[in-house]
């Protein structure tokens, strides 16, 4: 049966912005604060180790690194600059687990999040996510102190709860966003990933400076709560449910998202997943090539870009937090305009779906390719340095509102579930490059080391960008309505669209100009 209709009260939450723009915000903040809350440690941890300790006994830490080959690294005003040291003497492998557990939850939440939210509520997903971070954070420096291994485990399950929460926000999009808005509130949704890495780089930073490494989880776990009590007021999974919504904006989203949704307005309940039809599918491979070898660039510069200014440029832990943050920020402003301009260019016919996908996945993969390369080859020039980087991660952000709407766009039914499969397999980047990047780096801190490690991440970005463009499609599958027969899928269309959803289109189209 479908889910009951809620009156609608009014327009209660369009009074100042319509109700599928409040999900789109609060969806925003809640993957600021999943990324806030997954980041600050690369940040905090400077603080957290006892570098003197760790360099007495031989170990290579963070920021004590022994090197060998005849490339140093950049001698910076700040190079001799002493770091304070804090109570941990945890070596570099012990570093690279606590660093790289989050993604063993991570890894495995995915699939099973996504049924749950397609099959319950996408909305619970979402808050349980949320909290299970909270917690976790909130307790981190009690775990810190008693054992490394209770870190490992709070880190578990902060990414146990990080890892259902794409698969969450892609159920609940497709149930709210019309398809001529989907860019826009896909990227005001995961670009909180990028405003989440600003705000926490920079907090953890001077917070760790000022009031030391506790609080760090103290004041941004705090802070996170008070998203929870708007989630649960201002949230529910479909328009439907909603009743802080307008009649008019509850019918554009219906009409706009049609029968072949998952809106959940219809009366029978979604297909079983066509497995063996998802695992034949060419559109499906192109997004999960590109969201893998996207996800290795993504966290080679989410979580080793603090390390590579520290160890290479010579940035103090304050110049290093503002430094690594700034590019997240343009990368917030650049995915809000790409994202725009795009559904723009769509809602006037001007580009397909298709187009604006590759497009926009295009820039995400060869801008910051280009940028490693220029890298690679520029010394210790610390100010070009931080431009290239600054223009690198800020064209990442066309990722949000291309290879991560695709899914929507080819299987609005199962969005989820198909996100879950991708981000799983992407996830093996999070897991992957801090060993990698440990082995590569390991007594050899140096500028050849770091070059190695940007080719790699260069190959996998043309590997991207050939695959995509070659398989991917902004055009809804088939099997997107399940295994049903072409007729009976054709009967029960022509039986559900109203006689008015032509009128109902126009207008909508209509409000887009």
């Amino acid at each position: 049966m479908g889910d009951p209709v809620v009156p609608a009260k009014g327009n209660i939450l369009g009074t100042l912005i319509p109700a599928r723009y409040i999900l789109a915000v609060l969806g925003s903040i809640a993957m600021a604060i999943i990324y806030g809350l997954k980041v600050n440690l690369s940040v905090a941890m400077v603080a957290m180790l006892n570098h003197s300790a760790l360099a007495h006994h031989g170990a290579v830490s963070v920021d004590e690194k022994v090197h060998v080959n005849a490339e140093p690294v950049c001698q910076g005003s700040n190079s001799t600059e002493a770091v304070e040291d804090g109570p941990f003497i945890w070596s570099e492998p012990v570093q690279g687990i606590i660093l790289s557990c989050y993604f063993w939850g991570y890894l495995v939440s995915q699939v099973p999040g996504a049924r749950v939210a397609e099959s319950f509520s996408a909305r619970w997903v979402m808050f349980f996510s949320v909290l299970i971070n909270v917690v976790c954070t909130l307790l981190t420096p009690v775990a810190a102190k008693m054992h490394y291994v209770a870190m490992i485990v709070m880190r578990v399950g902060e990414g146990i709860g990080g890892g259902v929460t794409f698969p969450a926000m892609h159920v609940m999009l497709a149930s709210w966003a019309p398809p001529n808005e989907r860019s826009v509130m896909s990227a005001i949704v995961y670009a909180g990933t990028a405003l989440g890495t600003v705000i926490s780089m920079l907090m953890a930073g001077v917070l760790a400076g000022t009031l030391g490494w506790e609080s760090v989880f103290y004041v941004m776990g705090g802070l996170s709560c008070l998203w929870m009590v708007l989630w649960l007021w201002l949230i529910q999974d479909t328009p439907s449910k909603q009743p802080l919504i307008s009649q008019e904006e509850r019918d554009l989203i219906t009409s706009s998202l049609g029968s072949g949704s998952a809106s959940g307005h219809g009366g029978e309940p979604k297909p079983p997943v066509p497995w063996r039809k998802v695992f034949t599918s060419g559109p499906f491979y192109g997004i999960l090539i590109a969201h893998v070898c996207n996800n290795w660039g993504w966290y080679m510069l989410l979580i080793e870009l603090p390390f590579y200014m520290k160890q290479v440029l010579q940035f103090n832990i304050k110049e290093n937090a503002v430094v690594t943050a700034i590019p997240f920020l343009t990368m917030w402003f650049f995915s809000m305009a790409l994202s725009k301009t795009l559904d723009a260019l769509r809602s006037r016919g001007k580009i397909t779906t298709t187009i604006a996908r590759k497009t926009a996945t295009f820039i995400a993969s060869a801008v910051p390719m280009g940028c490693l390369l220029a890298l690679c080859y520029i010394g210790c020039q610390r100010g070009l340095a931080v431009t290239l980087m600054t223009v690198g991660i800020t064209a990442i952000g066309g990722m949000f509102c291309g290879l991560l709407s695709n899914h929507i766009d080819i299987a609005p039914n199962y969005a989820g579930t198909l996100m879950a499969i991708t981000n799983t397999a992407a996830t093996l980047s999070g897991i992957i490059v801090p060993i990698f990047v440990g082995q590569i780096t390991h007594g050899n801190q140096t500028i050849g080391a770091w070059r190695v490690i940007f080719f790699v991440t260069i190959a996998l970005y043309i590997l991207e960008i050939i695959a995509y463009l070659l398989l991917a499609s902004g055009e809804e599958q088939p099997w997107n309505k399940g295994d049903k027969p072409a007729s009976s899928i054709e009967a029960a269309e022509a039986e559900a669209t109203p006689l008015n959803t032509k009128e109902s289109k126009q207008s909508y189209n209509g409000q887009e100009q």
